[in-house]
This record gives structure tokens, C-alpha cells and sequence, in this order.
């Protein structure tokens, strides 16, 4: 596998919002600086330093009335 290779989706409940990588079910030498994703916007976000990609289950959240 090379840097730029696609890392598997990570699929996420919103019950699990905020999304940070690298998450709990990561291996320690997979370890980087912990960095805060907000899939919930869009629905999916990827970490900028391993690319893992996060999918929020149901996709982007509706608006709220915020």
C-alpha cells in the first residue's frame, strides 16, 4: 500500500459526533495527532493525515433552524 493509497470508510451513528482520527478502534501504531472531522455537514470527511475517510450513517445532518 502506498501514501496515496484509499484507506477503508469508516462508517459513524451521529450518536458518535464529533468525529476525530485517529478514533479508539485504530491500532497504537497507526497513532497521529488527534484531528476533529465535521462529516456532519457533508455526510463523509477525511483525515488529512492518514486518509481514512468517515461516513456519517444517514448522510449530511438537516438543518437544525440554527
Amino acid at each position: 500500500m502506498t501514501a496515496t493509497s484509499e484507506m477503508p470508510a469508516q462508517d459513524v451513528d451521529p450518536s458518535e459526533l464529533p468525529v476525530f482520527c485517529p478514533n479508539p478502534k485504530m491500532p497504537l501504531w497507526s497513532s497521529h495527532p488527534r484531528v476533529y472531522l465535521d462529516a456532519a455537514t457533508t455526510g463523509s470527511a477525511r483525515c488529512p493525515y492518514c486518509g481514512t475517510t468517515y461516513r456519517l450513517r444517514g448522510g449530511a445532518a438537516k438543518g437544525s433552524g440554527h
